[in-house]
């Protein structure tokens, strides 16, 4: 939860980037995470990671801070990758002991493919959150037709979230007051489950609680199922068609080198 404020955070910073509409921010990483997996070229691949790259630094983001980002979800995706010389069809470049295990150059191949597609998409991800807040990325997600029930879910679920993450700090904080440590080996195993139990059930009823306040202050307020969260209308200048347009001109020439050069 504090990796999301701090996330939230750099994306409310003053950059190139930041001051964007969010609906071009969008469609571009959505652009880039598309071709990126459906490319099969490793070479192409390096490419659009560094034009990413270079969008993060353009959005006041530092290196160090972006590269941890994308190291954090790299593994899971690097793990699929990582066993797939073993399991995919080729010509045998090693055996293991007893013949049981082969890697083959397609497997070497297409791991790596797999690895970088993983890679670009993730950077995209991260692009996109690091330039744009989250409830900017629901607006523009609204705009470019997301269905208004959904929206609204995801409006409300990113306005609590930090509320409901308070409320937790205070229940800890309070048991942390009356010397509760859930890793100390000084209580019983049982009692520590019991009050990790309780304090589950304890955020539970107050969701409830906030989530009935909430509905009934909205209702008074004259909600019903077709109303529809209020978005201050935004023009798109010409910054913004440049950053839609050289994605989409990169995108081409890609392809272009794709097909015809490499």
């Amino acid at each position: 939860m504090k990796e999301l404020t701090a996330i939230d955070r750099e994306a409310r910073k003053e950059s190139l980037m930041n001051n964007l509409d969010g609906r071009i921010k969008l469609i571009s990483a959505m652009l880039i995470i598309i071709y990126a997996v459906t490319n099969t070229n490793l070479f192409v691949l390096a490419i659009m990671e560094i034009y990413l790259l270079i969008l993060i630094s353009l959005s006041n983001v530092t290196p160090s801070y972006a590269l941890k980002r994308i190291a954090l979800v790299i593994p899971f995706g690097g793990f699929v990758a990582m066993i797939q010389p073993f399991f995919q069809p080729g010509n045998i470049l090693w055996t293991g002991p007893f013949g049981l295990v082969h890697i083959t150059d397609y497997g070497l191949f297409f791991g790596a493919l797999l690895l970088a597609r993983v890679t670009v998409s993730v950077t995209s991800i991260v692009f996109l959150s690091s330039a744009t807040s989250m409830q900017d990325l629901v607006a523009s997600a609204q705009k470019l037709g997301v269905p208004h029930q959904l929206a609204m879910l995801l409006n409300l679920t990113v306005r609590y979230l930090f509320f409901f993450y308070d409320q937790l700090m205070n229940i800890l904080n309070a048991q942390s007051t009356r010397c509760f440590d859930i890793f100390s080996n000084k209580t019983a195993y049982k009692w520590r489950l019991r009050k990790v139990g309780e304090t589950i059930t304890m955020m539970f009823i107050r969701a409830f609680e906030q989530g009935e306040t909430v509905y009934l202050s909205m209702v008074c307020r004259g909600y019903s199922e077709n109303t529809r969260i209020y978005r201050a209308k935004s023009k798109i200048d010409y910054k913004d068609f440049t950053l839609i347009g050289i994605t989409v001109v990169m995108i081409v020439s890609l392809e272009y080198l794709n097909l015809f050069v490499i």
